[in-house]
């Protein structure tokens, strides 16, 4: 199963493929950012192999970066 990790983008390069520093519950990782032209710093991203996908609020974020910490599952983020 794959799944999308909610992340709050916290910068953002330029470029023919636009990548930016991702958080995600203290984690930081770079993720392109081709497939969500809107996004700007600050915004909520879900993120799938590197790749944020669809940008979501702030809640729906938080509420899945919860319950992942409860699963224990964040720890596979890390390097």
């Amino acid at each position: 199963m794959c799944l999308g990790i909610p992340g709050q983008v916290l910068s953002i390069e330029g470029g023919p493929l636009p990548s930016g520093r991702v958080a995600f519950g203290g984690i930081q990782k770079d993720v392109c950012l081709a497939y969500v032209p809107e996004v700007r710093v600050g915004d909520y991203v879900i993120v799938h192999v590197g790749f944020a996908i669809s940008v979501v609020n702030q809640e729906e974020a938080r509420r899945t970066l919860e319950h992942l910490a409860e699963l224990g599952n964040l720890e596979e983020l890390e390097p």
